[in-house]
Order: structure tokens, then C-alpha cells, then sequence
């Protein structure tokens, strides 16, 4: 019971955070929490040799691999999960899963973050391009879009699974009209989309990439990408979202690949041939996620991404790692 009590109490905090000390402070709580409560982040920090106690600030934090996500259950407290996101996988790799205990709370983090960076998701006609999503059961993608769908009441909106005449009339229809609109596709789906219709997007519609090329075509740079969507479209930006399957919070970026996550959820630097030293913005290594909304999983996510911060708190994504990249705990496991 007083696991509970203090799991309730910690998930209150969550999303009243307003500062850093806030931040730091609540990030500890849960990793004490977690290290004692997930065991197979316990059993990671006392291999190496972590005393939970005696770790004081973030920077001392061990990040979890994310590669534990395809091989354990990552849970905090040993409860049942409602849900269960899976990855999409590309040629075959195993897929990671996040185990979900409480759906309200990612409900209530896919909300509050869309809320922050673009206003009321009721205000907007959202339209998903997200083929390769759609035809599983248990991307968390599709679950945050629907859920951000049916906050528009009046508005039907939709997903359009391999109709691009369909999306095209809707699109030219919703131009005219000058309601906000969101389109939010895989890039690939996007490049299909915009080769295939060659629209010119009303001002009042956002094109937002979701990225990943799912083996569908040539992986090519977000900035590469940006420009092919930006001359198709005749848009001066395009937006992104940076999300994952192992988190429960998104970075968003308005353009020129700059993201900025929630005050719950922050990115650090590591380099690549020391998991455990950080960098200092500017420099560039492989991305750690904090993300406090993870409270029944883990918080503190080592990805595989590489990117830099950069100066007043944003990030940028300039890859992904590979074997060759991999030193220290990756190797561990």
C-alpha cells in the first residue's frame, strides 16, 4: 500500500512541474523509486555497482539501454498492464514493447504537450498518414492521433491508409475552408503523397513528419526530406514530432528540426565511446531521454539516436547509431 501511496503522489507531480529545481527534484524521487520497484532497471544499476542512495543529481543517473525494451518487461511495481505498444520493426528485428499501466496518463501527456506547443487539438481537422502504422493494433502513434482526433467534434477527421485522391480532395476542401489543419505523416507516406498529388497546401494547413522511412525507401536527412516537402507543398517549414514506443511524451519542432520537449520530459547528451559522460550543448553524441510520464516503466531511456542540444534548451536528431557506434554498457548486454 504505501508503494501506491507514493507512486499516486509522485504521478501528481508530474505535470505541475514549472522549474528545473522541480524537475531535478522529482526525477530523483522516481529514480529511487525505480531502482528499487523495476526489476530489471534494479538488477541493471546493481550490476553496475549503483547505490540508489547515494545518487544526488541527474547527471549521476545511469539511462537504461533501450534495447532492454526488446528483451524484458520493463515495469515499475508489478502491475498488469491496460496496455501494450509495440515498435514497428523494419526487416525483421525484434520489437520493443512498452507495457502500459495507466492509459489516462499518456492520454494526459499526448494532450497537455500538443496543448503546450500548438493549442486546443479541438481547434484543429487532424489527418493521419500513417499506412505502415495502421495496419498494426498497437502503435502508440496511431493511439496518440486518434485520441487527439476525438477532440474535435465537428470536424470529422481521419486517417488515410493508401488514398491519396481521398486525402487530396479533403485537403483542397479544408483549404478553402481556413480551419487549422494538421497533417501528420511517416515520411515516407508524405514523399508518396507529395510526389503522387503535387498539391500546393493552404497557409492554414501544418504538414508534420513523424520520421522513419520503414524500409519503404531510401533513408535520406530530415533536412533533405524538408526540402522535398517544403517545394511539393509550397511550405516554408515543415513541423515534426520526435516520439518513440518506449516513451509516454513527445518533442515538437516548428521547423528547421529543432525540438523542444515538455517541462516533464528533457534530453541529454552522452558521448558515444562513454555512456556515462555527458556533453555539453554544441556537441554531439547519442541522446538520453528523462521522461517523468514513464513512472511505470522507466524514466531514464539511453536511445540510439544522435543529436546535440542546443543553446536555450532545444535538441536537434542527426541520426541513428549503429553496431559500429556501440562501446561500454551497449556491449554489456
Amino acid at each position: 500500500m504505501a508503494v501506491n501511496t507514493n507512486i499516486a503522489l509522485l504521478s501528481e507531480k508530474l505535470f505541475n512541474v514549472l522549474s528545473s529545481e522541480e524537475f531535478n527534484a522529482l526525477a530523483i524521487e522516481i529514480f529511487r523509486y525505480q531502482g528499487r520497484h523495476n526489476p530489471v532497471y534494479r538488477d541493471y544499476l546493481a550490476y553496475l555497482g549503483i547505490r540508489i542512495n547515494e545518487v544526488k543529481t541527474i547527471e549521476e543517473i545511469p539511462f537504461l539501454p533501450i534495447i532492454f525494451f526488446k528483451t524484458k518487461q520493463v515495469v515499475s511495481g508489478g502491475r498488469e498492464a491496460q496496455l501494450v505498444f509495440s515498435s514497428s520493426g523494419t526487416g525483421g528485428m525484434e520489437r520493443s514493447r512498452h507495457y502500459v499501466h495507466d492509459p489516462d496518463l499518456y492520454h494526459k501527456s499526448f494532450y497537455k504537450c500538443f496543448k503546450m506547443f500548438y493549442g486546443d487539438p479541438g481547434r484543429y481537422a487532424i489527418l493521419g498518414l500513417l499506412p505502415s502504422y495502421l495496419e498494426r493494433q498497437d502503435s502508440s502513434l496511431v493511439y496518440m492521433v486518434n485520441g487527439l482526433m476525438r477532440a474535435n467534434r465537428n470536424e470529422p477527421d481521419g486517417f488515410f491508409p493508401d488514398d491519396c485522391k481521398g486525402l487530396a480532395d479533403k485537403l483542397s476542401r479544408l483549404s478553402d475552408s481556413g480551419k487549422p489543419v494538421l497533417l501528420i505523416g511517416v515520411s515516407f507516406a508524405l514523399l508518396d503523397f507529395a510526389e503522387k498529388s503535387g498539391m500546393a497546401l493552404g497557409r492554414n494547413i501544418t504538414v508534420m513528419e513523424t520520421g522513419g522511412m520503414k524500409g519503404r525507401r531510401e533513408e535520406i536527412t530530415r533536412e533533405q526530406l524538408h526540402s522535398i516537402l517544403c517545394e511539393a507543398f509550397h511550405k516554408t517549414s515543415i513541423h515534426s514530432e520526435y516520439g518513440m514506443t518506449e516513451l509516454l511524451s513527445q518533442a515538437y519542432s516548428s521547423g528547421r528540426g529543432r525540438f523542444r520537449a515538455p517541462p516533464w520530459m528533457r534530453v541529454l547528451v552522452r558521448d558515444i565511446q562513454d555512456p556515462f559522460s555527458l556533453l555539453q550543448p554544441g556537441k554531439t553524441g547519442a541522446l538520453n531521454v528523462i521522461d517523468l510520464a514513464n513512472i511505470h516503466s522507466c524514466s531514464f531511456i539511453e536511445t540510439q539516436d544522435i543529436g546535440r542540444l542546443l543553446p536555450g534548451g532545444a535538441f536537434e536528431i542527426l541520426g541513428r547509431m549503429d553496431n559500429s557506434d556501440m562501446r561500454g554498457c551497449s556491449l554489456l548486454l
